[in-house]
């Protein structure tokens, strides 16, 4: 049993060696392989790429990315900073590359894939060089570990109701993007995609209609309202509020009273 529990979680890296002594055997364990997986020549070309990979990727076609795609000039890969890393393999190492978060955009910009409902894919890579029988090392794996594809209605809808319960703190936009699982340039750039006002728009109108129920409560005065919302009864707060509803504190409990 504990040599059973050893062998599942030695991982795609182990189940892919075990079939290297038959290319035949190979070649179908790589196309019902469970995880996104490619086959690139030493030179970084693309030689095999199976059907996870290209439903996780977006490829359009093997024939798109197969002998074209280069792994060593990839501008996503640099940009992300893993170049480095992935070039490791041809030293014979097993390299493991943690939170590749790619954006969608960037994969359509510079590659052959299909422009869909998508934002960012996030995965864990294992590359890993395969040697055969004799020990010659031509050919290296390239394994991605799904995490998440981000779709971006999602994750503002996360990032949204963090402010929603965090109205009454002070702004805080690297926490409420952590809430949306973003980095905050994402998280604003969707954000004002999805619902037209970025993230500080967003809490300060949310805050300004707490405040307007507020006022509507008789039994607190302005100030006492203003205090409820963790707002300061200043210059400030009071032009805020005029600015965004169009008359002052105190006119708008006139007209609603």
């Amino acid at each position: 049993m504990k040599n059973q529990v050893e062998s599942v979680q030695e991982g795609p890296e182990k189940s892919l060696r075990l079939s290297l002594d038959n290319e035949e055997l190979l070649a179908k364990v790589v196309g019902f392989f469970p995880y996104p997986i490619q086959i690139f020549s030493l030179d970084g070309t693309a030689r095999y790429i199976n059907k996870a990979a290209l439903d996780m990727i977006g490829i359009r076609s093997v024939e798109s990315h197969v002998g074209k795609y280069n792994v060593f000039e990839d501008p996503v890969v640099r940009k992300l900073g893993f170049m480095n890393q992935v070039r490791q393999v041809l030293t014979g190492k097993t390299v493991n590359i943690t939170d590749f978060n790619a954006p969608y955009r960037d994969l359509i910009r510079y590659f052959n894939v299909v422009d869909r409902d998508v934002q960012m894919i996030s995965s864990d890579i294992t590359c890993f060089p395969l040697v055969d029988e004799n020990g010659t090392f031509e050919y290296f794996a390239v394994v991605f570990i799904l995490k998440k594809i981000y779709h971006g209605k999602e994750e503002i809808a996360w990032g949204r109701q963090y402010i929603e319960e965090h109205w009454l703190e002070s702004f805080d936009l690297g926490e409420t993007a952590k809430a949306a699982c973003l980095s905050k340039a994402q998280f604003i750039k969707l954000f004002k995609k999805h619902l037209g006002v970025t993230p500080h728009e967003y809490y300060i109108n949310y805050k300004i209609g707490k405040l307007k129920e507020k006022l509507l409560d008789a039994n607190l005065s302005i100030a006492q309202a203003f205090t409820a919302c963790n707002m300061n009864y200043n210059g400030h707060s009071t032009r805020l509020f005029k600015e965004k509803v169009g008359v002052s504190a105190s006119a708008y409990r006139k007209m609603s009273l």
